[in-house]
């Protein structure tokens, strides 16, 4: 039993060391790749998730997780991960990932407990905001429809971002990007009703369309064609970029408003925060990894930018009074 014992460790330390060889060559996911991890989950499958097992399981599953969509093979996966991630930190390897993501410790139905819980803090940060932005900026103001509805959009974002990192899936983690890019092309229209969007409305209405027709393509692509992570990353950072560089030209030209340096503070904090996503690592005890780190690093960026809408925003409504004054 020893001999059989030790063998079969030693089959699995074999295939652990062969697969941590090829990993760099290979397409996916090091952990779910690893056999040891698949039959796992077969077992676990065939053991658990049928006829009155199945039952069994879904009657002491606690409601919560039902609710959330946790099924019998999700728990099959969870379970089978740590064991797999407990085979490679016995053998001195380093943690895999899993399905493209770092193996996090499950907080009741919180699949990423961390970055749930910070992207409903951004969202619960964007709310208050808008509050207060409505109680102090009057309708009047030419910025207020376009600031409340660029607040809605980012409401809404986080809201998907919560549910996303709660429980991934392919709708939610859809959902959660198409709204990201959204809230980029939504700022870079702010921007552009900023810029010239109050002196020339018509051209600021044929931009939104255009906007509009360019996240038409972009979601209808990925999600009618081909969902291309690569090109997804590539046309937010291009987005991504063009939003700063706009609203830094603004601010450049614009040096002179009293507030213009807490919108020259947040392209540059969102900026620099954003390297965080380049450092990869296993999540520190189980739950905070770097894009919980991101996520919750940008609370204040999001109070800051919002100050800022509501300071722009009352200057311009004093400019135009004083227009209208002259007149």
């Amino acid at each position: 039993m020893a001999e059989s014992q030790g063998g079969r460790m030693a089959g699995r330390t074999a295939r652990l060391v062969l697969l941590a060889g090829a990993a760099a060559l290979a397409s996916g996911s090091q952990g779910d790749r690893e056999p040891v991890y698949r039959d796992c989950v077969l077992r676990c499958e065939e053991r658990n998730c049928s006829g009155g097992a199945l039952k069994h399981f879904r009657s002491r599953q606690p409601i919560y997780m039902s609710l959330a969509g946790w099924t019998c093979r999700d728990d099959c996966k969870y379970e089978c991960m740590w064991v797999t991630v407990g085979l490679y930190l016995q053998e001195g390897q380093k943690v895999p990932q899993f399905h493209g993501k770092w193996p996090f410790s499950r907080f009741l139905c919180f699949q990423e407990p961390a970055s749930a819980v910070a992207s409903f803090l951004n969202g619960l940060a964007s709310l208050v905001m808008l509050c207060r932005y409505r109680t102090s900026v009057p309708a009047s103001s030419p910025m207020y429809p376009t600031c409340v509805a660029f607040a809605w959009v980012s409401l809404n974002a986080w809201f998907w971002s919560t549910v996303f990192h709660t429980r991934d899936t392919d709708l939610t983690e859809k959902m959660d990007y198409f709204c990201a890019s959204t809230v980029i092309l939504h700022s870079i229209y702010l921007c552009c009703v900023r810029t010239v969007g109050l002196q020339h409305p018509a051209m600021a209405s044929a931009f939104r369309a255009l906007l509009l027709l360019l996240l038409t393509a972009h979601v209808s692509y990925l999600s009618l064609i081909h969902f291309d992570y690569g090109y997804n990353m590539a046309a937010n950072v291009a987005i991504g970029l063009l939003n700063a560089a706009w609203w830094l030209a603004w601010c450049l030209w614009n040096q002179r408003l009293p507030h213009v340096h807490k919108c020259v503070a947040v392209v540059l904090l969102l900026q620099g925060l954003s390297l965080l996503e380049l450092l990869d690592f296993p999540p520190l005890f189980w739950v905070l990894d770097a894009h919980a780190i991101w996520h919750i690093s940008t609370i204040p960026v999001h109070v800051l930018f919002f100050s800022f809408l509501e300071d722009d925003s009352l200057y311009l409504l004093k400019e135009s009074e004083a227009k209208v004054k002259l007149d």
